[in-house]
């Protein structure tokens, strides 16, 4: 009996789940600035994110089984659009 690619799950153990306030703060963690300096709807990459450091993000959020994909995040690179994909995963997920 063979096993099948799509019958093998990875086991994860849930994470807590990622909040607007968490995301905000690894944010400006990586641009060494102050939360309260990144606004909703300000650009990510005009304010000095590189694609390596948001990838690092989305990667660091998505632990716990999280279903993200970085290529979503760069259709909005706002902290507003990046909750809004966050928020709608863990909604999906029931978290």
């Amino acid at each position: 009996m063979a096993i099948e690619p799509g019958d093998i799950k990875r086991i994860v153990t849930p994470a807590a789940p990622v909040t607007r306030e968490r995301m905000r703060a690894d944010i400006a963690k990586m641009l060494h600035e102050d939360p309260e300096e990144i606004s909703g709807g300000d650009s990510l990459i005009d304010l000095g994110l590189d694609s390596m450091r948001a990838m690092n993000l989305v990667l660091a959020w998505s632990e716990g089984g999280l279903d993200l994909e970085f290529s979503e995040f760069a259709e909005d690179p706002t902290l507003d659009g990046w909750w809004a994909l966050v928020d709608a995963r863990q909604k999906a997920r029931g978290g």
